[in-house]
């Protein structure tokens, strides 16, 4: 694993085939960055399927409200709900969608990002200034690369657990 410099903006997401540790830029996007932290110390990513995962492209996941995979899950809701938390402000920037960061899923409207994020599996400058990075990988981009293919998967793959680096012994 990485070394983690700010274990309050760190969070380590346990996938079916090793850890991911993702540093959450709170300088960039500070109400993105909390809201992440706050779902994962609530345990509302636990079990979270990836949804859409298109290769080449990016690897979603954190609608908490219908892809629980151990509580209520619909995978032909999947992807269209979020946290009982409000909508987030985009909070755009002048990072780049590189491989390794992670941007904030949102519908049409720039100010819907809720719980929803990705992974971009590429450099998908497309994205650039249209969807809110607040994160990138630190390590473990290696199992994210291994994540199940689909809109949705078949047999998606989950989000084990998501903890704040900072609450991890």
């Amino acid at each position: 694993m990485a070394e983690i410099k700010d274990p309050e903006n760190t969070v380590i997401i346990e996938l079916k085939d090793g850890p991911v540790v993702i540093e959450l830029l709170p300088d960039v996007a500070p109400k993105h960055a909390e809201r992440m932290k706050e779902l994962a110390r609530a345990g509302k990513y636990d079990n979270v399927a990836f949804h859409r995962v298109i290769d080449g492209f990016m690897a979603q996941t954190g609608d908490v409200e219908h892809a629980n995979m151990e509580n209520n899950y619909n995978p032909g809701r999947a992807g269209t709900g979020g946290s009982d938390l409000p909508d987030l402000p985009a909070e755009f920037s002048r990072l780049p969608h590189d491989r390794g960061t992670l941007g904030a899923a949102r519908s049409m409207n720039p100010n819907s990002a809720n719980s929803q994020f990705f992974i971009n599996f590429s450099d998908n400058s497309f994205l650039n200034g249209q969807y809110t990075v607040y994160g990138r990988v630190l390590s473990g981009m290696e199992f994210v690369d291994k994540i199940v293919r689909g809109e949705p998967p078949a047999n998606p793959d989950r989000m084990i657990s998501v903890k704040v680096a900072a609450d991890v012994e």
